[in-house]
């Protein structure tokens, strides 16, 4: 008699339910068929959800799509956070153009200007036009949003060099929901699931608010329009380019678009130009007022032997680049409303993992490792959220919260990703069996 799986000497942690290695396929479901439909929801809840900035070069644009892609996988609240701050500038995008536009500024024009859609020509190549810049420029009555046509800006014209594709996303809609289903239907029946279909279903909710917020951004779009600037007195130059946010990509020169540094990192944003901005005209206010009162002891002192400290020259403030871990958007992160919605996503990934609370794993050792995992990964990433921007100063006593809690995060990840395959080595052969109605004839992918 042939058995279709390996029936091993070794019982569960309850001590009663014998375990089972490999299961082949049968009447019911096999490990083959479970690993790759939990794979393959992963993938269209990861891969078809991203939506990445625009890139000249194909090598580039595939590995910062390969990036976001891994980032996914690892901490999907990273990716929906992303969103929600892209949709949030574009709306911003869009109210502080309202005048200029007579609110003709789509959402999709938006996002589009937001993801390095728009670059104007200099003298050794083209540079990226970056939201406030071109804000800036319509409220100077610099650029006429009657032309918008003329610079690649038509709704119709963004929507057909997106390669957004409704067939995929109803086929990514339909897997989910079969998985969902089918999930449901295997609770209802008794039947346990899997570590692994957790882990799965972990993944939707997060996909299910980033597809939300990204539904109408463009999606792998391979290149970008190219503008002229208008002419500009000398002043109105030099505070243009004052509103660059990051010349990492531009491909006028050597640090532009040919660094691969560049694919790894988070595309900048208008409230992160703001803040450095801000910062910098506090320190330079400081400054004067410190120069003030250094010159009135001067001219009131008048002793050579005064050693006071107000007689030492004070340093200009300089523009001090940061290393910046987390930087949450103020409407975000001070509205009353979203930011509860984003704590609430941002721990929904990990615990959702506590479905699997009572699920049957080889030894008592994985059972609470995973257990554990769980919960420190829940408790990280809510301490990680707290805090508005995350600057690396070791004089700051949080410092070590700050970076120790998405260390955690990440370790637990692993195991957990770690544990959820290994599990399968000897696993509760009920999550084999099936109900009568769930023996389809058809596994999606």
């Amino acid at each position: 008699m042939t058995t279709n799986h390996s029936i091993l000497n070794q019982t569960g942690h309850d001590g009663t339910t014998e375990l089972v290695g490999w299961t082949l396929e049968s009447e019911g479901r096999g490990t083959l068929t479970l690993i790759l439909s939990c794979l393959a929801t992963t993938a269209l809840c990861t891969w078809i959800v991203i939506h990445p900035r625009v890139y000249r070069q194909k090598r580039h644009r595939l590995l910062h799509k390969a990036f976001l892609w891994l980032k996914t996988i690892i901490a999907p609240e990273l990716i929906a956070v992303e969103a929600a701050q892209e949709w949030t500038q574009a709306r911003r995008v869009i109210r502080d153009s309202a005048k200029a536009t007579d609110g003709q500024l789509c959402t999709v024009q938006a996002f589009y200007v937001g993801m390095f859609g728009l670059r104007y020509r200099s003298s050794l190549g083209t540079k990226v036009l970056w939201p406030n810049q071109f804000i800036w420029l319509l409220n100077q009555d610099l650029l006429d949003w009657q032309q918008h046509r003329e610079w690649g800006l038509r709704p119709e014209s963004i929507k057909d060099k997106s390669n957004a594709d409704t067939t995929v996303k109803i086929f990514a809609l339909v897997q989910v929901a079969w998985f969902v289903a089918q999930s449901v239907m295997r609770t209802v029946h008794q039947l346990p699931l899997a570590p692994l279909e957790t882990m799965t279903l972990s993944y939707i909710p997060l996909f299910v608010v980033a597809y939300g917020y990204w539904w109408l951004k463009p999606k792998d779009i391979e290149t970008p329009s190219e503008i002229e600037l208008p002419v500009m007195t000398s002043d109105q130059r030099e505070k243009f380019d004052q509103l660059a946010i990051d010349n990492r990509w531009d491909d006028d020169d050597a640090s532009g678009q040919e660094s691969m540094r560049s694919v790894w990192t988070l595309t900048p944003r208008i409230f992160e130009k703001e803040a450095a901005d801000n910062a910098y005209e506090q320190a330079k206010r400081r400054y004067h007022e410190a120069r003030v009162l250094r010159d009135k002891h001067i001219v009131e002192c008048r002793e050579a032997e005064c050693s006071n400290a107000c007689h030492d020259l004070i340093p200009a403030p300089l523009r001090r680049k940061e290393t910046i871990l987390a930087h949450w958007d103020p409407e975000l992160y001070h509205s009353k409303i979203l930011w509860p919605l984003c704590c609430l996503v941002g721990i929904s990934f990990p615990a959702l993992h506590l479905l699997s609370w009572n699920s049957t794993f080889p030894t008592i050792v994985e059972l609470w490792l995973w257990r554990a995992s769980a919960i420190a990964s829940i408790v990280a990433m809510l301490v990680f959220m707290q805090f508005e921007k995350i600057v690396v100063r070791w004089q700051d006593p949080l410092m070590l919260v700050k970076i120790v809690s998405p260390v955690i995060y990440l370790v637990t990840r692993v195991i957990m990703l770690a544990v959820v395959f290994a599990a399968f080595r000897a696993a509760d052969p009920r999550i084999y069996e099936t109900y009568v109605a769930s023996t389809y004839w058809v596994h999606i992918l």
